[in-house]
């Protein structure tokens, strides 16, 4: 159904607003919030028959347009506007417009949902995941993280994301929750707990599992969702009895959302605790022996997709205290992640070729790199004046050769590639030149079946790209911070980064600043600080 025009009543005054009747009560609700200034905790809004309830369906209620509703609440303080009027980009000059897109647009915590706000800007690096909503239909937060999204691209200010906020407590109440902090008590305001970051992400991905996936190169995937193409991975369990050989092994397959990377004692990087994830001991019925047994469990992934999650189990039950506790271990995480290790040993052979030879181009690209910079130093300027200063004779020299090698393609013919050649910087030609050649390389490597399934990763190398970290100590408090590299933003109308650009945004709720590379080591833990707790990785690109 579209949206109708309808008013609502409060203390005397007459207000008119929109209501979706494909979109929860709590939405509208907020809506009259955004007019009224009375919270929807406090808020009744009549009906026929009673009040609207949050889970009511509309059609029950049978809205008309120009139908008037009465809200009863107590008003509190109005959403605040902006300290500065807001502008959108249009109205800019060019000037204007640079200054604006230096940085992307924060989030306002509406009250604890600082874990949702980090979520949100982490998953903003998946740009599939924007054209996925865009070509989706409207409905439920799918509808509202497009809409949320759409906003964020077009103005420059802040956003309060309460529609969104609506739209997820509606699905998942858990995160409705209210706090029983005893100062939440003594003020006898409604207040919201903190949330888990991890569950939140969890859940939204869970939520948008719905969206209609991208198109491929066959019919196949014509019916394919968003979620199963880009961030399912597929894990092959194998359980062996360890007392009785003779048992036959059982294997199970599991479609993930995420990895874990469990953390004790004896891990201190990131890939120690995903072994201990994937492998251990379990105790379980053995129906050759009648009893109890101890089996091995080994998982590997019999599929890799282009968004690989990890989850760093950052927060433990314990028994003696009842509640959750947050290890602090320091756990150093990789800025690139070779997934191999933990692929089956057939998506292994068939990922090898192409993940060898794009760890060797990515080194050519780095030598290329250098030596336009030596050749762009080298290169003669001019001082204030206008008069040439020429560049310094001492400067080394750009230039290597080396024979063409060969390599091997997934149907098993040779091609000459031209791995190892570095050339003068006079003679480099343009980059696009370079990466055409080398992603038509790199296709021939890649696997016919692997090609064919969309959103899997072809090279099981990957990049982080979006971390969310907690800092403190407790589970059920803290605060969630999200972090993006600046690459994986993708921002209309902003100028490319500049590939030497390993800079990072830090996203603290409606702050955002610029966080460095070489800061990245910081979030590793080891104490009260911000600690990585949810990290998304990327597949590398073959151009």
């Amino acid at each position: 159904m579209a949206p109708i025009s309808v008013k609502i009543k409060h203390a005397g005054k007459i207000h008119d607003v929109q209501l979706d009747p494909d979109q929860p009560p709590v939405l509208f609700k907020d809506a009259v919030y955004q007019l009224t200034g009375v919270p929807p905790e406090r808020m009744k809004v009549m009906i026929k028959g009673g009040t609207l309830k949050d889970d009511i369906d509309w059609r029950k209620v049978a809205p008309k347009a120009g139908q008037t509703f009465m809200v009863i609440g107590a008003a509190g303080e109005l959403p605040r506007p902006p300290s500065t009027p807001i502008q959108f980009l249009e109205d800019m000059d060019e000037s204007e417009v640079a200054q604006a897109l230096a940085l992307p647009v924060g989030l306002v915590n509406l009250g604890n949902t600082c874990y949702m706000n980090a979520t949100l800007q982490a998953m903003r690096a998946i740009p599939e995941l924007q054209t996925a909503l865009d070509r989706s239909s409207p409905g439920g937060i799918s509808s509202s993280l497009k809409m949320l999204y759409s906003s964020m691209a077009k103005t420059t200010d802040s956003i309060a994301p309460n529609a969104f906020l609506a739209a997820l407590r509606h699905a998942f109440p858990q995160f409705a929750e209210q706090s029983q902090s005893s100062a939440a008590k003594m003020l006898g305001r409604v207040a919201y707990a903190q949330q888990d970051a991890e569950e939140c992400w969890t859940q939204m991905a869970t939520a948008l599992k719905d969206v209609q996936g991208l198109p491929g190169p066959s019919s196949g995937s014509a019916n394919a969702k968003f979620i199963e193409q880009y961030m399912t991975g597929e894990v092959k369990r194998i359980l062996k009895c360890e007392e009785t050989p003779e048992e036959p092994e059982s294997i199970a397959y599991e479609k993930v959302l995420k990895i874990a990377c469990n953390i004790s004692n004896a891990v201190n990087y990131m890939q120690q605790g995903i072994m201990e994830a994937l492998d251990g001991k379990i105790e379980k019925q053995s129906a050759t022996l009648g009893r109890e047994a101890v089996y091995s469990s080994t998982q590997r992934l019999t599929r890799l997709p282009t968004y690989l999650t990890v989850h760093m189990v950052r927060f433990a039950w314990k028994r003696d205290i009842q509640k959750k506790a947050k290890i602090m271990r320091r756990v150093k995480f990789p800025t690139e992640y070779d997934a191999l290790d933990i692929a089956t040993d057939e998506l292994k052979e068939k990922l090898l070729p192409v993940s060898r030879r794009l760890k060797e181009i990515e080194k050519e690209r780095g030598e290329r790199r250098k030596v336009r910079k030596r050749t762009k130093a080298a290169q003669p300027t001019k001082d204030k004046e206008g008069d040439v200063q020429m560049a310094d004779a001492d400067a080394p020299a750009a230039s290597s050769s080396a024979e063409p090698a060969t390599t091997t393609t997934a149907d098993g013919t040779t091609a000459e590639t031209d791995k190892g050649k570095a050339v003068a910087g006079a003679e480099l030609e343009e980059e696009s030149v370079y990466r055409e050649k080398e992603g038509k390389e790199l296709e021939a490597l890649i696997y016919p079946d692997v090609k064919a399934d969309v959103g899997a990763s072809m090279t099981g190398q990957y990049e982080l790209v979006a971390i969310v970290t907690h800092k403190g100590a407790e589970a059920d408090a803290g605060h969630y911070i999200g972090f993006v590299k600046k690459s994986a933003l993708h921002i209309p109308g902003a100028p490319p980064v500049d590939e030497d650009d390993d800079d990072w945004y830090k996203f603290d709720d409606e702050k955002v600043s610029i966080f460095p590379a070489e800061k990245l080591e910081t979030l590793s833990g080891g104490g009260q600080d911000a600690s990585a707790y949810v990290l998304l990785y990327k597949s590398r690109p073959l151009i």
